[in-house]
């Protein structure tokens, strides 16, 4: 028997000994290799130094395994190296690096720290790139970001750990064109290729139309649907055609799709159809919009996208109309009453089939809400959201105001909110909030840490308005972190509103400090 043999079956009388006992399994025989001089007066104390003596053996009779190809090195990176006090930085958010003691919130800050380094287009130091590739195999929304920042350096070590195969997936996905766009629509998984096509579209709206195309009638109806709303980035004209032939798909979620994509072209010929209804069922005369419903569902309707069944338990021809008022061009109702959208807005109903017509004034309101956020005017939205509340008015509060805000420019979104929140507090601002760009501007941000201060002199706990105090660590102007220090030295220790404020105050100041090593 070969040395080696020897040892390992030796190790392996040592194992059956530790596992059944000494009393059951005796110690080698002394005068053994293995045995050597130990004193076996304590069996058990005798196993534990056999052991070791076998274990000194076998590391040092072990002979090298044979020798591995090196891999090439990782291509070059020529993009500019990231400032030091940034890798610091983010060597603290990744949790390689101190920060345990930070009052920042530095799940919330990383998502920012990783847009803004791209954004500069940097070169991440080495030694960070797993760290980072690590926390992004956790956080799917970090990958894309964490991808880009990893560079030729996170693409030649994602095949060495299995774990970060998904960078292979997103580097491919960035590439829209050419035969690794082509793989990934071909081979990739859904959500892959729904993400695909829609940056595809965002860079050459026709090859992501001839894309969807060429697999269209081999696509399951659940994906059709997915894969058409994708088509709202880069929509236009050009996308007519094959729209208005899935208006005749037999699955009706496909139809509905396609007709609200065609309803947001006022100039389709299925805009044109809705207007035509939209004159048959209101007319304005002698300063009254008189309320004709349609009176059926016909096939036309159908194929047009609306069904025959209201899924929202209104009557049918409520319904009907309010579909139809919905898909029609606003500039129609314009022009053909000769009224600005404020004084349409003003104008009383009248149900011609001898009802009242105050029901309908409500119906005709939402169905332009809807109309306006799928048409993006923004003459509309600024209408029917009406003037910013002020202080100390109430005013009316719209339905649905955080889509017609997301109509608006940036600053007038930030302008009509930071009024909301000074009158109605936090309560009902949330969606709101969550439509204006960040980092929310100084005015907004101030009115924000006002209604926050008032909430706490109320009484109420600060989870009650958890959602909103979660956008403030990512989207509050930095400029406002002394007011929310004040708040924390002012609220009284020990409490959950102090906690609270200390910890928001402690993210404005980690977050202000690493924008600005960004830019340094």
């Amino acid at each position: 028997m070969t040395a080696p043999a020897v040892a390992a079956d030796q190790w392996a009388e040592l194992q059956g000994a530790a596992l059944l006992g000494t009393d059951r399994r005796p110690l080698p025989e002394p005068g053994t290799p293995l045995a050597g001089s130990v004193d076996r007066a304590e069996p058990a104390t005798a196993l534990l130094d056999l052991a070791a003596l076998a274990a000194v053996r076998r590391r040092a009779g072990a002979l090298p395994g044979p020798a591995v190809d090196t891999p090439a090195p990782a291509p070059e990176d020529t993009r500019p190296a990231l400032p030091e006090p940034a890798a610091r930085r983010l060597a603290v958010l990744l949790g390689t690096r101190g920060g345990h003691g930070s009052t920042a919130n530095l799940a919330e800050l990383l998502p920012q720290w990783l847009a803004a380094a791209r954004a500069h287009g940097y070169r991440l130091p080495p030694a960070l790139v797993p760290a980072l590739l690590d926390s992004a195999r956790a956080r799917s929304e970090l990958r894309a970001d964490a991808v880009t920042l990893a560079g030729p350096l996170g693409r030649w070590l994602a095949p060495q750990n299995p774990d970060w195969r998904y960078v292979t997936r997103t580097a491919a996905d960035h590439d829209t064109t050419g035969e690794p766009g082509e793989r990934l629509w071909q081979e990739g998984l859904f959500a892959e290729r729904v993400t695909h096509l829609t940056r595809l579209r965002r860079t050459d709206p026709a090859a992501g139309l001839a894309l969807l195309v060429s697999t269209w009638s081999t696509e399951r109806a659940e994906d059709r649907v997915l894969f058409l709303d994708a088509l709202q980035d880069g929509l236009s004209a050009s996308d007519e055609e094959f729209l208005e032939a899935a208006l005749g798909d037999r699955s009706k979620n496909v139809r509905a799709t396609a007709a609200e994509l065609l309803s947001t072209l006022p100039g389709s010929a299925l805009a044109a159809r809705m207007a035509a209804r939209a004159r048959e069922a209101a007319r304005y005369e002698d300063g009254w919009l008189h309320i004709t419903p349609p009176a059926a569902c016909d096939p036309a309707m159908q194929r047009d996208g609306i069904p025959v069944k209201s899924p929202t338990g209104r009557g049918e021809r409520a319904w009907w109309f309010g579909e139809v008022a919905a898909a029609a061009p606003l500039a129609l109702w314009t022009a053909d009453t000769g009224l600005t959208p404020e004084q349409l807005l003003a104008v009383p109903t009248l149900d011609t089939d001898g009802g009242g017509g105050a029901e309908w004034a409500e119906d005709l309101r939402e169905a332009w809400a809807r109309a306006a956020v799928r048409q993006q005017d923004a003459g509309w939205a600024r209408a029917l959201l009406g003037a910013p509340p002020r202080p100390g008015r109430e005013g009316r509060t719209p339905g649905a105001p955080a889509k017609l805000l997301a109509v608006l420019s940036p600053a007038e979104r930030a302008s009509w909110t930071a009024a909301f929140v000074q009158t109605h507090g936090l309560g009902d601002a949330f969606q709101l909030l969550g439509a204006c760009a960040t980092p929310w501007t100084p005015p907004l941000s101030t009115a924000v840490v006002a209604a926050l201060k008032r909430a706490a002199e109320l009484g109420s706990y600060p989870w009650s308005h958890s959602g909103v105090l979660g956008m403030t660590e990512r989207a509050l102007a930095p400029e406002t972190a002394p007011a929310v220090e004040a708040l924390a030295a002012d609220t009284s220790p020990d409490t959950a509103w102090s906690d609270t404020f200390t910890r928001l105050a402690g993210t404005l100041r980690f977050r202000q400090a690493m924008l600005a090593e960004l830019t340094d």
